[in-house]
């Protein structure tokens, strides 16, 4: 995936606390035209160079609102390496809906504010106009789990190294391998192990399949070392933070018009090993609401409980009244 180079990660992608520089998506696989359409990446024109000047950069990220997005807080800092509430740069755009930055689907719209998370490394960009025809994704809201499959979308370099990002968006499935307070750690899994965040990805949003279609960010591409590499990364955590999100953006993104939303490539071949569905979760449901599986059933023998006695109840009383 696209990004800085190494120099300039370390200027405007280093992690709040002094952690290492996040990196873009070594070894992924080329996304599919219409592939997830809620991608996003920000590119911030002229923004305040070391020793003056001026020069351009970019974070990926993903919608949640029809007018935020959802990204990394270190991508948006000031000279001083202090995350802010403000865009810094002249002009910062973001791209919405599109796998091919050569073509011409999706959107570009300006980002007009920013909102800093006070407690994790997660920041909120609201565009200049909301984005009506691409589902955004849902929020994660309960804790993820060690070993749980997730998938990441950047626009960064494919290898750190690189100095020129690549035109089409990349794709991998990393697992979680450790949860903390405010991080998850994220290890590749396919297309290779040592699939990894690259400059360029910060932001990039890692995100689960609910059982009806729907996206649910679980992180946002945070930190780590030079891509590409085995072994984890850090991600800012979604459910931490979620009541926080929602109370800058309202409510969890309504459902775009069918008819409207990016549709997936129509080939009919094969997608690669990255992009191929993820393993279902059964317990999961959207939002990141989750029942153990031993209570679901319960459940539906509560529920089959209770219409058995409503049926007795409503056989009782006809009889009553004849």
């Amino acid at each position: 995936m696209a990004g800085l180079s190494l120099s300039l990660a370390a200027c405007l992608l280093a992690v709040v606390g002094g952690a290492d520089p996040a990196h873009a998506i070594a070894h992924g696989e080329a996304a599919e035209d219409g592939a997830y359409p809620f991608s996003v990446k920000l590119t911030m024109f002229g923004l305040p160079a070391p020793g003056g000047g001026r020069r351009d950069s970019s974070c990926s990220g993903g919608l949640i609102a029809p007018q935020w997005v959802l990204t990394a807080g270190h991508c948006f800092k000031n000279l001083h390496d202090d995350r802010v509430s403000e865009t810094v740069a002249r002009k910062t755009v973001a791209t919405i809906g599109r796998a091919d930055l050569t073509g011409t689907d999706g959107h570009d719209v300006t980002v007009v504010a920013v909102k800093q998370s006070t407690t994790a490394d997660v920041a909120l960009a609201k565009l200049s106009k909301p984005v009506d025809d691409i589902e955004p994704m849902r929020l994660n809201r309960s804790k993820p789990k060690v070993g749980q499959t997730v998938r990441l979308t950047g626009y960064g370099l494919i290898d750190g190294d690189d100095t020129e990002p690549p035109t089409r968006m990349q794709v991998g499935q990393f697992t979680i391998t450790s949860v903390s307070k405010t991080l998850l750690g994220m290890s590749g899994k396919a297309p290779r192990k040592d699939t990894s965040p690259c400059p360029h990805d910060s932001g990039g949003p890692y995100f689960t399949t609910a059982g009806n279609g729907d996206a649910v960010v679980v992180g946002v591409v945070s930190g780590g070392p030079t891509c590409p590499h085995t072994g984890a990364d850090r991600s800012g955590r979604i459910d931490t933070v979620a009541s926080w999100i929602l109370g800058v953006v309202g409510r969890d993104g309504p459902r775009a018009t069918p008819s409207t939303v990016a549709s997936k490539s129509p080939s009919a071949k094969a997608p690669p090993p990255s992009q191929r569905p993820l393993a279902k979760r059964p317990e999961s449901l959207v939002y990141g609401l989750a029942l153990p599986v031993g209570g679901l059933v319960a459940g539906a023998g509560l529920i089959a409980l209770l219409m058995s006695q409503r049926g007795r109840r409503r056989k009782r009383f006809r009889h009553r009244l004849r």
